[in-house]
């Protein structure tokens, strides 16, 4: 009686890690490609705003280049930390 209670219990516990484990994963695949996803939209506005800054103050376009590369790495900073905070949903728990 008790050993099959203890099964029971111990059967119920395998379950709600497996249900922990698998909500990890989805929340780590959500979280990295939301991440991937804001980061390839950002600097393609990026990118869109500075060809369009270059074409009417053709003047200017170094100074635009280099303010466009610095958001790009600063967007694609924004990205990594959202990997990364993804990966760490999915090892940590």
């Amino acid at each position: 009686m008790l050993d099959s209670a203890f099964t029971a219990l111990q059967e119920t516990v395998t379950e709600v890690e497996v249900a922990k484990r698998t909500m990890a994963l989805l929340g780590a695949g959500i979280g990295a490609g939301l991440g991937a996803i804001g980061a390839g939209l950002g600097i393609g506005r990026i990118g869109s705003g500075a060809t369009q800054g270059i074409a009417r103050q053709p003047e200017a376009a170094g100074e635009i280049r280099g303010l466009a590369i610095l958001l790009s790495g600063l967007v694609e900073g924004a990205a990594l930390f959202a990997i990364v905070v993804a990966l760490a949903f999915l090892f940590l728990l």
